[in-house]
């Protein structure tokens, strides 16, 4: 039997309160008001906030709603939320359903067990959220409840920034900011504001859930630990872009009225490079609206798999010897009179307006790459970055054939032609004449200009997009302040962006690389070049608390010194943690489970050799066999115990960095000599009494 259709019309932005139904539930006036301060003309007051509130309380609770909660984004990369009810009791034993202006502006947290990178004592446990008014107020079903969802920024009892919102909502002004000095200066005086915009592609893997709960690795940590590779991998390049199973298909069917209803605009979905890995990619949005969404569809991403009897795997390398995952940033420039600041139009080489972003993007990318290498540093990221799947360590920009002409013509006399696309004939007369692009891609590139938009590729599955989008903003915003200084004082401003143009071109030609990034003669050019390779999470990680860096997110009202410390240790712990958690894992795997299963077999070969050699046969094939597979036992007992000192010894070294780097100079190491002897038990144990799921059947049954 059919199942109704489904009007998306209807569907989509259904539990958002959006422009739409504000307008139909607000007074005329309260409406004109709050729009005014999302424009940044006037701040919230007290009267429009009460209004505000009592008509989302109505709508709310028309929808089912019976609590609301702050929803907000500690640095724990994850979301938070506590709810509170509607419910008001009176006098009389009954209840009022109210909500008031102040409850939607502020809630107050507990906020002592979040991580704050010592900007405050865990005795010390009062925290605030704030309303982010430019993100809307949604509703969410989990199960038989119903919230309203108020997006939040999270601070502490003294100020401070507890979340990753809040930097976010910092660097979008500061960068809107900036960009429109530069627009006046080149005759725009229209542009109130530039917004950055964001479509974050999102990569995940699907695995039966009852693969999921015979793995400890993958429930504890996200990714497996152990598995010996599977007879068949992606070698075939059959399932990039395959036809959907009909199970996944589903899957995605819900994902989608999910996010729909969120108002989340879920456009591209497909097979990716891996067995069982697929993605999903939104149309784009401002960046803080788009980090919001993205987070939410992590969340439904995870949620609907279970109610399909799959698990939703957000690690970066959840399976080795295939494709991981990432999250491609597409990021762009976007002013409040609706011109996209990065399309080149068709005759880019005399675009001023575009050349200047241009170039300042590319000064930006260059100054401070080790500072955007540093805002993707992950334990899980750093399995992918280089793995011949991803961009490698190395942050460099893909211009393109076309841009890259225009900016070499820059530092000569000056651009003064564009390079064409042409037409694509394929001959074959049913077949239409393709308009052709004039440049090609480069999916190995960290950071590819892709038409009239900027792919940061860098960025991990499992990671907010809201680190690397407002360290990307920021870095922006400071170039453009270095131009808009210049352009200011000029009483010639077309000499003098020629001139910033010139420069910027001959100074940072290094970055620009239109070659293949995972070829190995790439790591040897970008050392010649000066380009720095930080291949370890712990080493980019380092770079964080750099004096320049301090003085680019103080400079422009970002991070304060202390705001950035807090980050830069919050990132090494967890970096730390991670690692130690996967390494006891590990020993609890290898101990409980590998090994026993190895030892139970070896039982049954020396029982099968004395039976052989009783009834008079030759039983060398069988004492072979055991022999190996003793060697292997003892191979990784002795791994198991060097794993478990090295494990010791690293969690007692003292400071955020070298306990970082000891994790990894020690302990990752020693993990790779227990993963290489389990692996290899798991090609020669009985698969009766091999305790887990494997590659083959994890990736591959359905």
């Amino acid at each position: 039997m059919c199942e109704p259709k489904i009007n998306i019309i209807d569907v989509f932005g259904s539990n958002v309160f959006s422009d739409a139904v504000m307008r139909e539930r607000l007074p005329k006036n309260t409406y004109k008001s709050f729009n005014r301060v999302l424009e940044g003309l006037e701040d919230l007051t007290p009267a429009v906030a009460d209004v505000m509130a009592n008509a989302m309380k109505d709508w709310a609770i028309e929808k089912g709603a019976t609590h609301y909660c702050h929803w907000f984004q500690p640095m724990t990369g994850l979301t938070a939320e506590k709810h509170d009810s509607f419910i008001s009791p009176t006098p009389q034993g009954r209840t009022l359903m109210e909500f008031s202006g102040k409850e939607l502006i502020q809630g107050e947290p507990d906020a002592s067990s979040f991580p704050s990178g010592g900007l405050r004592v865990t005795f010390e446990a009062r925290g605030y959220t704030a309303w982010d008014c430019t993100s809307p107020v949604f509703i969410k079903e989990d199960g038989k409840n119903i919230t309203m969802y108020i997006p939040s920024a999270f601070c502490s009892y003294t100020g401070e920034a507890l979340d990753k919102k809040t930097p976010m909502l910092r660097s979008m002004d500061a960068l809107s900011k900036q960009a429109v000095r530069v627009l006046k200066t080149l005759g725009d005086s229209c542009v109130k504001r530039v917004m950055g915009t964001l479509g974050p592609e999102q990569e995940y893997f699907l695995i039966d859930k009852a693969f999921y709960a015979k793995r400890l690795d993958l429930a504890l940590t996200g990714r497996t630990l152990f598995g010996a590779p599977s007879p068949r991998g992606q070698e075939m390049e059959d399932h990039y872009f395959g036809a959907l199973h009909e199970r996944i298909a589903s899957y995605m069917h819900d994902v989608n009225l999910e996010l729909w209803k969120l108002g989340v605009s879920a456009k591209t979905q497909h097979n990716e490079v891996s067995p069982a890995q697929y993605e999903l990619a939104p149309v784009f949005g401002t960046a803080n609206v788009a980090t919001d969404h993205n987070q939410l569809t992590m969340e439904t991403l995870r949620k609907v798999a279970t109610r399909h009897g799959f698990t939703c795997l957000l690690h970066e390398k959840p399976f080795v010897g295939v494709n991981g995952s990432g999250k491609h940033n597409n990021w762009s420039l976007c002013t409040d009179t609706g011109v996209n600041l990065l399309d080149p139009g068709s005759t880019p080489h005399d675009n001023m307006v575009f050349l200047v972003f241009l170039c300042a993007i590319v000064r930006a990318v260059d100054q401070y790459a080790n500072l955007l290498r540093a805002s993707v540093a992950t334990a899980g990221n750093e399995h992918r970055l280089g793995a011949n799947e991803a961009p490698p360590a190395i942050v460099s920009i893909f211009l393109g054939d076309q841009l890259t002409d225009i900016f070499e013509q820059l530092a000569g006399d000056g651009a003064k032609s564009s390079r064409q696309g042409g037409e694509l004939r394929l001959g074959i007369s049913t077949l239409p004449t393709l308009p052709k692009d004039c440049t090609d891609r480069n999916r190995t590139s960290s950071f590819a200009f892709t038409g009239n938009k900027f792919e940061f590729r860098m960025v991990g599955s499992n990671q907010s997009t809201a680190g690397p989008t407002f360290v990307l903003n920021t870095i922006v915003a400071d170039v453009l302040c270095e131009i808009a200084d210049e352009l200011e004082k000029s009483k010639d401003v077309k000499a003098s962006a020629q001139n910033i143009l010139r420069k910027i071109a001959t100074d940072h030609k290094r970055i620009v690389f239109n070659g293949d990034n995972y070829c190995a003669g790439w790591v040897a050019e970008a050392e010649r070049r000066g380009l720095a390779n930080l291949v370890s999470s712990a080493s980019a990680l380092a770079t964080l608390m750099d004096e320049r860096h301090v003085t680019l997110f103080a400079k422009h009202k970002v991070l304060s010194k202390t705001e950035l410390q807090a980050r830069s240790d919050i990132l090494l712990e967890s970096f730390t943690r991670t690692i130690h958690i996967e390494a006891k894992t590990m020993l609890s795997m290898a101990r409980r489970q590998i090994l026993p299963a190895a030892v139970r077999y070896s039982e049954h070969l020396a029982n099968a050799a004395v039976a052989i050699g009783s009834a008079g046969a030759s039983g060398t094939a069988h004492q072979q066999m055991l022999q190996n597979l003793c060697g292997l036992i003892g191979e990784l007992k002795d791994a198991v115990e060097f794993l478990d000192k090295a494990a010791a010894q690293a969690g007692s070294v003292e400071g955020h960095l070298k306990q970082a780097e000891a994790f990894r100079d020690d302990v990752i190491p020693a993990m790779q000599k227990v993963r290489k002897a389990g692996d290899a038990l798991e090609m020669i144990v009985d698969a009766e009494l091999w305790p887990l799921p494997t590659y083959a059947e994890m990736l591959f049954v359905k």
